[in-house]
């Protein structure tokens, strides 16, 4: 399944696009940060800080990788930036962000992650 999954992903992008996915989605905290965004749609970074129990600079960072990638998209209100995922990622990646929901469904870390969001404050 995921080899049919990751061929019709790839079947669109050329290496550089690919192996820079591929690089966004080697790190544990970016596949939680997907699948609470995939979850829950739009988020403030003070929710996923709260949730995830990181500092605000290491979310960022995972954060801003995703961006550079075109997963996420940020959007400023006052002080506070919103995270969402991208059309591209809705659209292009569906399959491969499906295959993530489903892989992480089972996760205790995953579902901690839910569970605690919401009891995140809200900015």
């Amino acid at each position: 399944m995921l080899l049919i999954i990751l061929l019709y992903v790839a079947y669109k992008m050329n290496p550089e696009i690919l192996a820079g996915l591929f690089k966004a989605l080697s790190e544990p905290v970016r596949i939680r940060i997907l699948a609470i965004l995939l979850a829950k749609g739009e988020l403030c970074v003070c929710d996923l800080v709260d949730t995830l129990a990181l500092s605000q600079s290491v979310i960022s960072r995972h954060l801003a990788y995703l961006r550079n990638n075109d997963m996420v998209t940020a959007r400023r209100e006052g002080v506070w930036m919103y995270y969402q995922l991208t059309e591209y990622a809705q659209a292009e990646l569906l399959p491969l962000l499906q295959f993530i929901e489903n892989s992480v469904a089972e996760s205790s870390v995953v579902q901690a992650d839910l569970d605690n969001l919401p009891r995140a404050k809200h900015c």
